[in-house]
């Protein structure tokens, strides 16, 4: 009799449990980045009241009496489904789409979130504005020249500096492509200059030098007389200033004699070489002029003239059409596409892209990574353990965080400017609520029964 007033009570008591987590849920079906809970029951030890008996000669088995007391927990689970996401339009808000967490550290100790309403501090430390705990990547590095990210490296704070300088970059390369129009009269020599202008087909492109300061870069292409496919390239820095720049253009290993250097075509219209005056020639690959001027305002060293900046005007492949030179019966548009150099700059914005690479967007129109995001997978993610805001800590049986950048070894994607919501669904939960309180009534019933039957068992006795 007393066995199902204490099965009742279990009962009444695992079912509370349940309610508990069923609650807790639903108070968060608006908390970014939550994983909702499961209450599993599982019953308790049984009192054995006869054993089992194994068939004989004479009678078969007889099965064993047991008497049930109760039920327990087996397993209160998180459940780690992928929550909807939601667009906020804020760059430092991030989603992970697919498995991971976003790593934090606080103090000395690393934690582990799908919440990744971030912000920046006043350092310009990527952080949770909520607790202040500091968002782990790898800062980007340059070494020779290079920038990249090390993300085989422990990962650390990630600091974006806003408003920060870029230092100024002479231009090191000037690429050119697009078409000479064949069709271009052959300028007799001692032509008038008039002439000579409506021969040559002239390109003007934007170059920098080391302080930032803009040059113009001047090249006209002439057709070289008593040639079908060769065209003659002045290349001048400023022609218009004051003072002359003094502009060399060397071939190779030739010397750097003059302003001026010839481009061949073969006759299917493609780069066939580039020459010097004196015959020094480049006919294989990418073909380069080496390009150099004197720079005005810089300090000059004892015993030198002037200080000169060197760049390359790339003219294209040999044999090449796309993205480089060529000679078709077309309108001449030839031009420089592009050029490496730039003035200072400040940091104004950065961006994050679906790798978690942060590239920063500076005032001069450089991009410049600035580090990477990292991301942690765990062999049992369901084994990590809740620590409040938001946030997982390792227990023993989530094995070890895997940190890496996002996309490999089965790490998800980071999306920009969106949140994770919860994964909670309000029809199961209230669903979930119905039947748990439905067990909860019956386990009642069960108690207020035996109570019924011991008191008529009181009464036998009058």
């Amino acid at each position: 009799m007393m066995r199902s007033l204490f099965a009742g009570v279990s009962g009444l008591q695992n079912h509370q449990t349940r309610m508990d987590v069923i609650g807790n849920n639903i108070s968060n079906v608006n908390t970014t980045g939550f994983k909702k809970g499961r209450v599993t029951f599982e019953d308790m030890l049984s009192q054995t009241l006869t054993g089992a008996a194994k068939p004989t000669d004479e009678v078969g088995g007889v099965n064993p009496q047991q008497v049930g007391l109760g039920m327990t927990v087996a397993t209160i689970d998180t459940i780690h489904t992928q929550g909807a996401l939601q667009s906020t339009g804020v760059t430092t808000d991030l989603a992970v789409q697919g498995n991971g967490f976003f790593v934090l550290q606080d103090g000395n100790q690393t934690l582990f979130t799908r919440d990744g309403a971030f912000g920046l501090d006043s350092n310009g430390t990527l952080v949770n504005p909520a607790n202040g705990m500091r968002v782990q990547g790898w800062m980007a590095q340059t070494v020779g020249g290079v920038t990249q990210v090390n993300n085989s490296a422990s990962p650390g704070d990630l600091v974006i500096p806003v408003g920060s300088k870029d230092p100024a970059a002479a231009t090191t390369n000037v690429w050119f492509a697009c078409n000479l129009d064949k069709r271009t009269p052959e300028i007799p020599a001692g032509a008038a200059p008039a002439t000579v202008q409506q021969g040559t087909w002239q390109t003007s492109f934007d170059v920098f030098d080391s302080f930032g300061t803009v040059h113009t870069l001047q090249v006209n292409f002439t057709k070289v007389p008593g040639t079908a496919n060769r065209w003659q390239a002045q290349a001048t820095v400023d022609p218009g200033a004051a003072a002359n720049t003094n502009t060399r253009v060397q071939v190779g290993t030739g010397a750097a004699a003059g302003n001026t250097f010839f481009v061949d075509f073969d006759n299917l219209g493609a780069l066939a070489d580039v020459r010097d005056a004196a015959g020094t020639i480049l006919n294989n690959g990418s073909l380069q002029v080496q390009t150099s001027f004197d720079v005005p305002g810089a300090t000059v060293p004892a015993g030198q003239p002037a200080v000169r900046q060197n760049f390359l005007l790339n003219l294209g492949q040999v044999g090449a059409y796309r993205d480089s030179l060529t000679q078709f019966a077309e309108a001449s548009s030839s031009k420089a596409i592009r050029q490496d150099g730039y003035t200072m700059g400040y940091l104004n914005t950065f961006k994050i892209d679906q790798t978690g690479t942060i590239t920063g967007v500076y005032s001069n129109g450089s991009n410049r990574v600035i580090g990477q995001v990292a991301l942690a997978t765990f062999p049992n993610q369901a084994g990590l353990e809740k620590a409040g805001d938001n946030v997982y800590q390792v227990s023993n049986n989530s094995g070890e965080a895997n940190v890496g950048p996002s996309g490999i070894a089965g790490k998800g994607k980071i999306i920009s400017g969106t949140l994770e919501m919860s994964n909670v669904d309000l029809a199961e939960a209230f669903t979930d609520m119905i039947v748990t309180e439905r067990g909860f009534q019956a386990n009642s019933r069960t108690i207020t029964t035996a109570d019924q039957m011991l008191q008529e068992l009181l009464q036998l006795k009058r």
